[in-house]
């Protein structure tokens, strides 16, 4: 019997950004998401959509029906840039799923789809890039009481790499977490009949993810003064890479200052299992009731 339990994962990386990562040790972030969602659930079935590809055809109401949630990985993508027609398409089909009510989750380039779909506004982060892990996210009042955040620590870190930040909330916006560095860094937004749950930050990276993406962007970390040299750089990467393989190693979790909020799926995948328990599974239920 098919399962009614079917996701699409949208990641908006074009192949040339898909490549470069791939170059650089990092699995596609569509695949992320997919161990990601079949960790927490795993009878679920995905289909991927790749809206940065030439001659790729967007997802009609129809087609979109048949899912039970959409998920957005995080991309390079900038969402004002209005002469790119990868970004004016995924705009495009979130207002779509807004409308029609299919419940939403999604990271980074997804939080800000989630808002400027439902009419608020994104633009570059005045203190630069954030990047490597989010440092004391804290959640708001709103937060501590969302079922996106049951079972989260008040205050926590998360794997993190972005340049852009909301600066304006759409109407029917909560602010659910922030730090020092970005003010926003969980929504959740109900616009029309959908609701869409995200995070500015990677709770589908892991620590070898989160550096190979560094090797991935030397060039622009070193220019950008998170290292001086392509010695540090490598030396902070070998740390990483051996503390994902040797999770208890005392010794590096101290020098590199990181914990189980970022090395536990459990913690760190939180949000992902409760909007799959709390907006999935109970629209699932409901489409199942209508057949």
């Amino acid at each position: 019997m098919e399962t009614m339990l079917h996701f699409l994962i949208i990641d908006g990386y074009s192949k040339a950004s898909r490549d470069d990562l791939e170059a650089a040790g990092m699995q596609f972030a569509w695949k992320l998401y997919g161990d990601m969602l079949q960790r927490n659930l795993p009878e679920a079935e995905y289909d991927v959509l790749l809206p940065s590809d030439s001659g790729v055809k967007m997802p009609e109401q129809k087609e979109l029906e048949k899912y039970s949630g959409i998920l957005w990985t995080g991309c390079n993508l900038t969402i004002y840039d209005e002469e790119n027609s990868s970004v004016s398409k995924q705009i495009k089909l979130a207002k779509l799923c807004y409308e029609i009510g299919i419940p939403s989750f999604g990271s980074c380039w997804g939080l800000q789809i989630s808002v400027v779909a439902a009419g608020g506004k994104v633009a570059l982060n005045p203190k630069g890039k954030e990047m490597g892990l989010a440092r004391k996210i804290r959640l708001t009042g709103e937060g501590k009481n969302h079922p996106l955040f049951q079972g989260k620590p008040p205050v926590y870190e998360a794997y993190i790499s972005h340049d852009d930040m909301v600066t304006e909330i759409p109407e029917g916006g909560v602010i659910l977490a922030g730090n020092d560095f970005t003010p926003i860094q969980a929504l959740a937004v109900t616009h029309k009949k959908g609701t869409f749950w995200s995070v500015q930050y990677h709770p589908e990276y892991n620590l070898h993810e989160m550096a190979c993406l560094i090797i991935a962007r030397e060039e622009k970390l070193i220019r950008g003064g998170f290292f001086k040299n392509p010695h540090e750089l490598k030396a902070l990467v070998d740390k990483m890479k051996i503390l994902y393989n040797e999770p208890d190693r005392k010794d590096l979790r101290w020098q590199i200052v990181i914990d189980d909020d970022v090395l536990s799926n459990k913690i760190k995948e939180c949000e992902v299992n409760n909007w799959i328990n709390e907006l999935v599974l109970p629209f699932n239920a409901k489409k199942m009731e209508k057949n």
